[in-house]
């Protein structure tokens, strides 16, 4: 209210961002679309790939939210006639700086050639709320004292989490960063009244540090132009529910203010400068999904407590300008659906697209609800699951079968307690977890790099763990260990006698055509194992019913971010009840240790001495190589740290040289044949010669690749029979060898109901899903599959089970696999398997069958029962 008890006005400055609906890039279009909008509505701004929109004044809020939308709208569908998306987010993640221009004006060229990259990088959008004030005295004073409260109108706002160039910053707000650096940007003047605000203002300007009143960019301010106080904290928000929120609440603290400074009392809440700063920082960084700092104590504090404290506070403020109701339906609405940039990340996490990210941020600005704004369905988490009569399941039969919800879309009882919680957290607790637990991942480093990301991002993890029964557990733990028996078998065959064969078990054109068949892999013949460790890549079509579909004897990596995930859900999962005892992953890194002793060499001590091998901090899997070789105790080396000499392997530490027995080979044989060691010599004579004399066991052995071959992954039940007389005790997927003219042929005219993958495929790449692809991709592994056929093989479409998945908003059915690790260790000439009591399930982004971690997919923490 204002003295004379009239409802202070207030209004809403906008900036959208202009993005070329084609390539979803920033696009300098703004002159062409304000040409063909109101000029006393929609403004330039000094980049030309921006547009600012000005609402009207009003007493009622849900008046100015009305205006908002229509000015929205009206903006979107004539940018629509130019090919231009308009997107109200403080950044966006797809643009090339180069070919975005200033707005020809002047003062723009001035700013320009003055504040260079400043300017140039000013690729950013925010929100300006103006409420009424008596006179300029009191908007400076109101302004020092409602400090405090600014960030958490910033977190409200938040929703630049991307850069231009599409990494993710770790920051809510990027955008503040950003703005921050002007020179006159930050908390209020540190004045007392308009005289004194002006006279710092002409000081600025004199200084020759900025060049007009208008580039005075506090936080929070008097109007250059109108007697109002304004705020300018605030990112671009594409809520224009969350912008009605921040514009009544921002009037409500003015209000409060205003009534204590005409009583002559103190601020509700002060803080000195620097704690502004770093309430601002933290807001910027966290936004509604961290924790803010409580302007009351200074403390850490939930940033969805604080807000909806702060609501209750100012209730008497809000019914008096009759916005009670309407902002507490709004406030719940922005924690429900989550800041922006938590919207965003959602969206990423789904098929790891930014353009997703694009076309969320412009369907949400044009006033279109997007899947985060579906209403929840009676209050269940359960969104994306319908039930289901057993009469209205599909035509073609049952949908994929979902391992925790039933056709009719209730729990089963593995899962009731489970999803019950869940149900009781709620998304928005849900989503502080998930948030919580993406800072922790980021500060121990769990991450690891997508095909074709220029960097490494955190390893998703979602919260609702996978249960494998004990009696499933057994049923693997038998089924793979005679699965790497047989393929041991199989490798030191081939790398030997070759009597499978001989015994016309395997075409012998197989070899010819196996990539991973190498002469090096002949030695050593003294080695009883070769895959001493190997990772089984599963996939679940029933109640347990697994079938192998992978065979990962080269490299498997998986492990360490299945020890991560258990560690992540037991700190931040607690109130997701067990199901019952589970099996501790502690003991796998001894586990790993152990089965390295057991590799040793001929030529070893009585104390093997074992070493991990990397590639080094590009590796994709560069987190697990480090947690391994921590918790393992082992020494974590390059190519550079070995040196060969004399049929040994040694690596070098301040100048003393230790013998090296078994190298536990964390990346690709050709990558460590090639490099040179640390004296500058090529390691692949040095290890040859080393495993030949028998002073050094690699694991896994070199030559291991032909075993992952998916056209030797046929015959893998064959070699079961034949080395082992068992039959196989686990189904794999039926497959056709392209190679073979009748197979080929039969493929060629199934196309389109099959996955045709590379023999030497791997990370889910070149591989075609039929009854998804287009006429085109079909056309063009057409073509393939005529010129090279031998390349490649074909499996049927598997109904992958599917599981709930946390979105932000509620669970949605993702497809999955299970990856499972056997060890393999020589007892004289037996071979005993042991089953690590751990496994990786990799969950595919939303609608995808590819759940590889290498094309955006994440993980779950897998809950494996005792008996």
């Amino acid at each position: 209210m204002t003295s004379g008890g009239k409802v202070r006005k207030l209004g809403v400055e906008e900036e959208f961002q202009l993005v070329d609906l084609d390539t979803r890039r920033l696009v300098s279009r703004a002159e062409d679309i304000l040409a063909a909008l109101p000029p006393d509505i929609y403004v330039a701004e000094m980049q030309r790939f921006v547009v600012e929109s000005n609402s009207s004044v009003f007493s009622d809020l849900s008046g100015l939210r009305d205006n908002l939308l229509k000015n929205r709208r009206t903006l979107s569908a004539t940018a629509e006639r130019f090919g231009v998306g308009v997107a109200a987010a403080g950044t966006m993640p797809l643009s090339i700086p180069a070919d975005l221009q200033v707005t020809e004006t002047p003062r723009y060229r001035r700013m320009l050639a003055d504040y260079q990259l400043l300017a140039r990088e000013q690729l950013i959008c925010g929100t300006q709320v103006h409420v009424d004030v008596v006179d300029r005295d009191e908007a400076v004073r109101v302004a020092r004292r409602l400090e405090p409260w600014i960030p958490l109108l910033l977190a409200l706002s938040c929703s630049s989490p991307y850069w231009s160039d599409g990494s993710d910053t770790g920051y809510a707000s990027a955008r503040t960063l950003v703005w921050q650096r002007w020179p006159t940007a930050g908390p209020a003047a540190p004045v007392s009244s308009a005289a004194e605000y002006d006279a710092l203002i002409e000081q600025l300007v004199a200084s020759g540090v900025i060049t007009d009143p208008g580039m005075v960019y506090f936080d929070i301010r008097p109007s250059a132009h109108l007697n109002t106080l304004e705020l300018r904290i605030c990112d671009s928000c594409s809520s224009v529910e969350t912008i009605a929120a921040i514009a009544g609440l921002f009037r409500a603290l003015v209000v409060r203010e205003a009534e204590l400074l005409a009583a002559g009392l103190p601020p509700i809440a002060s803080m000195q400068a620097p704690m502004v700063r770093a309430a601002i920082w933290q807001a910027a960084r966290s936004g509604m999904e961290g924790e803010l700092i409580d302007p009351l104590t200074g403390r850490p504090r939930r940033a969805s407590d604080l807000l909806l404290e702060l609501t209750e506070a100012l209730r008497p403020q809000l019914e008096e300008s009759g916005d009670y109701a309407l902002i507490c339906d709004l406030v719940h609405h922005a924690l429900r659906i989550g800041s922006s940039a938590s919207r965003q990340r959602r969206v990423m996490r789904r098929r790891g697209l930014l353009t997703d990210v694009v076309d969320l941020m412009v369907a949400e600005t044009a006033g279109q609800p997007s899947a985060a704004l579906l209403p929840l369905e009676g209050g269940s988490m359960l969104l994306g699951y319908r039930r289901l009569d057993r009469d209205e399941l599909p035509a073609s039969g049952s949908p994929a079968y979902d391992e925790a919800i039933d056709e009719r879309g209730e729990p089963r009882p593995l899962y009731a307690d489970v999803l019950g919680a869940v149900d009781r957290i709620g998304p928005v607790s849900l989503r502080r977890m998930q948030y919580a637990v993406e800072r922790e991942q980021g500060r121990q480093g769990v991450t690891f790099r997508a095909t074709g990301s220029p960097r490494a991002n955190v390893f998703p993890l979602d919260l609702i763990p996978r249960v494998v029964t004990a009696e499933v557990w057994q049923e693997l733990a038998d089924g793979l260990g005679q699965r790497a028996k047989a393929l041991n078998a199989f490798l030191r065959d081939i790398y030997g006698a070759q009597q499978i064969i001989g015994d016309r078990i395997l075409p012998p054109e197989l070899l010819d055509r196996a990539p991973g068949f190498r002469s090096i892999g002949r030695m050593p013949r003294w080695q009883t194992v070769r895959n001493h460790i190997s990772g089984f890549d599963l996939v679940n079509t029933g109640p347990g019913e697994f079938s192998v579909l992978e065979d990962n004897l080269r490299v498997p990596s998986g492990i360490g971010y299945a020890m991560a995930n258990r560690a992540m859900m037991d700190q931040f999962g607690a109130d997701v009840p067990h199901p019952g005892e589970l099996l501790s992953t502690e003991s796998i890194p001894q586990l790993i240790v152990d089965t390295l002793r057991a590799a040793a060499p001929p030529g070893a001590d009585g104390d093997p001495h074992v070493v991990l091998v990397s590639s080094g901090s590009t590796d994709s899997a560069w987190f697990e190589h480090t947690m391994i070789a921590e918790r393992a105790g082992m020494p974590l080396l390059g190519t550079d740290d070995l040196v060969a000499r004399d049929g040994c392997i040694y690596w070098r530490k301040r100048g003393k040289e230790r013998r090296i027995d078994v190298i536990y080979l964390r990346m690709e044989e050709d990558m460590l044949l090639t490099s040179s060691d640390g004296e500058g010599n090529r390691l692949r004579q040095g290890i040859v010669d080393a495993i030949g004399s028998g002073n050094l066991s690699l694991v896994n052995a070199l030559g291991n690749g032909v075993a992952d071959d998916k056209a030797i992954y046929a015959f893998v039940p064959a070699m079961i029979e034949y080395y082992l007389g068992e039959k196989p005790l686990l189904p794999q997927i039926p497959t056709w060898l392209c190679a073979e003219r009748d197979q080929r042929d039969f493929v060629l005219a199934n196309l389109d109901q099959l996955v045709v993958k590379p023999i030497d495929g791997f990370g889910g790449t070149g591989i075609t899903i039929g009854p998804s692809a287009t006429e085109q991709e079909l056309d063009a592994r057409r073509a393939e599959l005529l010129a090279n056929p031998e390349r490649f093989i074909a499996q049927e479409v598997l109904k992958l089970s599917t599981h709930p998945t946390f979105d932000g908003e509620g669970l949605h059915p993702h497809h999955m696999d299970l990856r499972v690790f056997i060890h393999l260790r020589a007892q004289g000439e037996d071979i005993e398997s042991l089953i690590v009591p751990g496994a990786l399930t990799r969950v595919a982004p939303a609608g995808s069958l590819i759940v590889n971690s290498s094309r955006g997919g994440g993980g779950k923490d897998t809950w494996i029962l005792h008996h």
